[in-house]
């Protein structure tokens, strides 16, 4: 069998494996590529497959830099099955839908620059109606059951404990006469952080494929977050400013909410308001509360009512949003994207950066080349939305948000295996992070090997 590298090679996002055997077709993942423009533009080209030909595709979970292109997949041709959890598909179907608007309303923007140029237009990347239309394809999975998809592939779902209904997978393929097992970790989470479960430790594979992400960094303790959380709150508020959080509308968001609850609850927390900015994560806040089967012990008895309290409020619509500009008391907003690359944090941030009373504090990755990248790094100035901003509020970050495992944690969780893997494959981290995880299990033993994308690596006879 051979097995193409088609993203999330020597870079975090884009992940798409695609499996070639002598009967079946497979990929696992289908994710869009997130960061600089040049980045973006990867999603403009033409697959490495024919989606006409891919029998199945093993979806670890609902993030964009997983899912983001299964409406393009769909429009271009694929008619297979998509396997995943009951919680990530109702994720997906938002969250496609929400990726098709920003298609739409960016392709729109760069229409009228093309236009100005004497360029012809172009079309976005898929329509609403391209991303409704993919989800006939999915088919829901239940965790650790064995599911016998063919007469040569078997595969089986376990809890990677990154977000509400995130998987390992393990994938089985019998191919003349002999069968491998592969694992591909998906995103693997932090241990003891409150909603989601652990990640499952998985015991033995042939080939793995393990993310790094963070795989050159290390996190603050859990604990800290709450501590942290309190006083960049207070030290914002004493200055009178808005304390504004871009943030992920999955896992990131209802985590911020648990913490703040919490705060609040424990009588630490400055009585003024918490916007959640986002009709996105609205939804996907829904959507959580849905599924409390996947919550651990803790979440489960902790709180009956984990996303709601006092002072919190639901920003639906647009108008709300912009009568925030001239909120003029301290508080605090919750808004996406994650990365600042669109949605209405970055609104927020051209009315608010120049403004030294204000802080931002991020809290989980921030691509190469994201608005949100630069502004973490350091930028004095940044360009957005047509305008060159001054950047005068305070930046903050807080690392024990992250949906994602540190170094120590991912080495944890590999060397679970009891015999080593025939090879690893570091993937889904920049070329620094994978290259830094790979040494760090070769040290350990583990034979491991970082791929370019397009690389193609075969598997027994093919």
């Amino acid at each position: 069998m051979d097995l193409t590298f088609c993203g999330a090679a020597k870079i975090v996002t884009g992940s798409c494996y695609w499996i070639k055997t002598g009967k079946t077709q497979i990929l696992v993942d289908c994710g869009m590529f997130q960061g600089s423009k040049k980045t973006n533009r990867r999603n403009y080209e033409p697959f490495k497959f024919k989606p006409e030909k891919i029998d199945y595709l093993f979806l670890t979970h609902a993030h964009i830099d997983h899912s983001g292109l299964i409406p393009k997949l769909v429009a271009n041709g694929f008619s297979g099955k998509i396997f995943t959890t009951d919680a990530t598909i109702d994720l997906c179907e938002i969250m496609l839908e929400d990726s098709a608007g920003i298609q739409i309303m960016e392709t729109e923007h760069e229409n009228k620059r093309r236009l100005r140029q004497g360029l012809p237009p172009r079309k976005p990347l898929y329509t609403i109606e391209d991303a409704k239309n993919s989800m006939q394809f999915f088919e829901a999975v239940e965790y650790d059951r064995l599911y016998n998809i063919n007469d040569t592939i078997e595969v089986r779902y376990r809890d990677a404990g990154h977000i509400l209904g995130s998987s390992i997978i393990e994938l089985f393929v019998k191919e003349n006469g002999q069968k491998k097992k592969l694992v591909f970790s998906g995103d693997i989470g932090q241990w003891n952080v409150p909603i989601v479960k652990d990640p499952t430790m998985i015991d033995e594979a042939d080939y793995l494929f393990v993310e790094s992400t963070y795989g050159d960094r290390l996190h603050e303790g859990v604990g800290l977050r709450n501590e942290l959380l309190l006083k960049y709150t207070v030290e914002t508020f004493k200055k009178g400013g808005k304390l504004l959080i871009p943030s992920f509308a999955i896992e990131r968001t209802q985590e911020l909410l648990y913490s703040f609850n919490d705060l609040i609850l424990s009588g630490s927390f400055p009585d003024e308001k918490i916007f959640l900015d986002s009709p996105l994560a609205i939804k996907a806040t829904e959507i959580f509360k849905k599924y409390r089967k996947y919550y651990d012990k803790e979440a489960k008895n902790e709180y009956e009512h984990p996303f709601t309290f006092p002072n919190l409020v639901y920003n639906h619509e647009t108008e709300d949003s912009i009568k925030l500009n001239n909120y003029g008391k301290p508080c605090i907003i919750i808004a996406g994207s994650g990365m600042c690359t669109g949605g209405r944090i970055r609104h927020h941030l051209k009315h608010s950066l120049w403004d030294p009373k204000n802080t931002v504090l991020f809290v989980g990755y921030q691509a190469e080349g994201s608005l949100g990248r630069y502004i973490l790094e350091g930028a004095e100035r940044v360009k957005m939305m047509g305008l060159e901003i001054i950047v005068k509020a305070d930046i903050r970050k807080i690392n024990s948000f992250s949906a994602h495992a540190d170094y120590p944690e991912l080495i944890k969780w590999t060397q679970s295996f009891t015999e080593k893997p025939e090879t690893v494959f570091v993937v889904h981290g920049e070329e620094k992070s994978a290259m830094a995880l790979s040494d760090k299990l070769k040290e350990l033993g583990f034979d491991c090997h970082v791929p370019e994308i397009g690389e193609v690596f075969t598997i027994g006879e093919s």
